[in-house]
């Protein structure tokens, strides 16, 4: 089965506290392994405008101011834009459900100059599964899954609430989940 463009849902008791709650778009998954961004958790200490300051690139009074996010652990320092189907480079590659993920600066760039896609998330950092990994974490009851993005609840302004909306997306009461699992 393919995972690319489901959502991850941590469960309580997951055991890596850098995913504790942590709401994850499975951006390109194959027998190799997988890639995703955590897109519920905000890098508080880093605007937009700081960030592209940084790259030196000009910011215009129409230019967007997007929130960045902690896409995960690996590569913190790489930035991808994950963002509607609306936008598209050279350096774009598509996910399912019709979004596209861009680790560019064009998209930088046009989103300081207000243009490029109409919805767009940025974050630092990605998550990285080998061969076989993730697919064990989900059978080991790590994650539960909705198994299609829902843009509106991916692009929510409200990051620490993603965890509940997407846990509500698929029918669980985020009061019902306990730490501890079991089998029958």
């Amino acid at each position: 089965m393919n995972l690319s463009g489901a959502v991850l849902i941590a469960m309580p008791g997951l055991g890596d506290t850098r995913f504790d709650h942590s709401v994850i778009l499975v951006c390109a998954h194959s027998d190799e392994g997988a890639m995703g961004l955590v897109i519920n958790k905000t890098v508080e200490e880093l605007e937009f405008s700081d960030l592209l300051g940084q790259l030196d690139i000009p910011l215009s009074p129409e230019g967007r101011d997007i929130v960045v996010h902690m896409g995960g652990p690996v590569e913190r320092g790489r930035g991808f834009v994950l963002h509607s189907s609306d936008y598209q480079s050279a350096g774009s590659m598509p996910i399912e459900g019709g979004l596209g993920m861009t680790a560019t600066l064009d998209i930088l760039q046009a989103l300081a100059q207000g243009e490029g896609p109409e919805r767009a998330l940025l974050a630092l950092g990605y998550c990285g599964w080998g061969a076989g990994q993730l697919e064990a974490e989900i059978a080991r009851n790590d994650w539960l899954m909705l198994p299609e993005v829902q843009p509106d609840l991916l692009f929510a302004a409200d990051a620490d609430g993603k965890w509940a909306s997407h846990l509500r997306a698929i029918g669980v009461d985020p009061l019902s989940l306990s730490t501890a699992g079991g089998r029958a």
